[in-house]
């Protein structure tokens, strides 16, 4: 249990000396649904690309597409290239390849195997391209919506991966306009613990949420969207499985409100009452 326990908290990037009652509880807890999950967890440690497989980790994810993505664009980056160009190229063929079909709560895995996506699974993908090649980018969290800025040579570039045409946005004043469109506004408080990470639209009325968050943290961000599906389905104890997942990944308030909420909602409506 302790080097398990151990091999966890490297995972998440929170060795310290003491850890927080919340994580210690959810951990003690974990359930993982597949055999597939569990390792997909634990290949985790070193390679992010395992967390993003590892939400509806039945569905077995077929690696053909990306691979040949990737085997694409390492022929083109091998070669000397201008960075601007190279960016364009893997976020266009990124959208060939993988991103058919937009689609509301789809997972990392469906996009692999049916090319259905929404903007944390668009994100992830775009994310770990980018991090191979090497390039500076944030990856940033608002109340319903995730894309990236990357950061090249000083300027900054928005992807958006849920507009494969209109999607890459560089012309400074632009760039600038879509940012401020999702800063929050002053007092803003977070408006629904269930409203999912997945919308395609800009949303300007009181935003309360605008941060950057790394590889890890967005593969929290996609469990707690797979969360809200069986939350608004009414399956709580699959939800707060999902969400006590999600926490370890990324120990964030609307994580933990959304989980608080479905305890509470599985003694009211079904009398049975969860571990919290």
């Amino acid at each position: 249990m302790k080097k398990a326990l151990l091999v966890l908290l490297i995972l998440i990037g929170q060795v310290r000396v003491t850890w927080s009652q919340e994580s210690v509880a959810f951990y003690e807890n974990l359930n993982f649904q597949t055999k597939a999950e569990k390792e997909f967890w634990q290949s985790g440690v070193t390679n992010p690309f395992s967390l993003f497989q590892a939400v509806q980790a039945e569905q077995t994810p077929s690696l053909a597409e990306w691979e040949r993505l990737v085997d694409e664009l390492d022929l083109k980056a091998s070669k000397k290239r201008n960075d601007f160009k190279f960016i364009r190229q893997v976020f266009e063929k990124t959208h060939q390849k993988l991103f058919h079909t937009y689609e509301q709560h789809s997972t990392f895995n469906q996009m692999l195997n049916e090319g259905k996506f929404d903007c944390v699974s668009g994100s992830a993908a775009l994310s770990l391209l980018l991090d191979r090649y090497g390039y500076e980018f944030d990856i940033v969290e608002t109340d319903y919506h995730v894309f990236l800025v990357v950061n090249l040579e000083g300027k900054k570039i928005v992807l958006e991966s849920t507009l494969p045409i209109g999607g890459m946005i560089t012309t400074p004043s632009e760039v600038q306009k879509y940012i401020d469109s999702y800063k929050p506004a002053e007092f803003a408080l977070l408006k629904s613990y269930n409203q999912s990470l997945a919308g395609t639209e800009i949303e300007f009325s009181d935003n309360s949420i605008f941060r950057k968050v790394n590889l890890k943290q967005l593969a929290g961000l996609q469990y707690y969207n797979d969360a809200i599906v069986h939350f608004n389905s009414q399956e709580y104890t699959k939800a707060v499985d999902q969400l006590s997942k999600a926490y370890l990944l990324y120990p964030s308030e609307r994580i933990l409100g959304l989980r608080e909420l479905s305890v509470d909602l599985a003694y009211k409506s079904y009398g049975y009452e969860l571990k919290k």
